[in-house]
């Protein structure tokens, strides 16, 4: 059976978050990204504990598009050590899936 990932990471700027899907999509990495409003992230960073607005993105791709996707969010992102996570999409609608495998195969 075939499933979706959901890659998460975060940006300092809603404009950056545009800037980085759109070249996440136009690479064929991931067939749809969402980015949610400003949110506040608390963490732990170089011994402090800090809090920033930052925007999270929603990057739904397949599994074998990860180590790709990974390398190329590393290589555009602002941030020296962007959060990379990605969770798994166990069960998906079909017709979604088909969508998807039809962009990004």
């Amino acid at each position: 059976m075939t499933f979706m990932l959901i890659v998460l990471t975060t940006t300092a700027s809603a404009d950056e978050a545009a800037s980085l899907a759109e070249k996440i999509v136009s690479a064929k990495l991931a067939a749809c990204v969402q980015i949610l409003p400003q949110m506040t992230s608390v963490y732990s960073w170089e011994g402090e504990v800090r809090r920033e607005s930052e925007h999270l993105m929603l990057i739904k791709t397949l599994p074998e598009k990860y180590d790709e996707l990974e390398l190329f969010i590393k290589a555009n992102h602002s941030y020296g050590v962007p959060e990379i996570a990605a969770v798994s999409a166990e069960r998906a609608s079909e017709q979604y899936l088909e969508w998807m495998k039809g962009y990004l195969v």
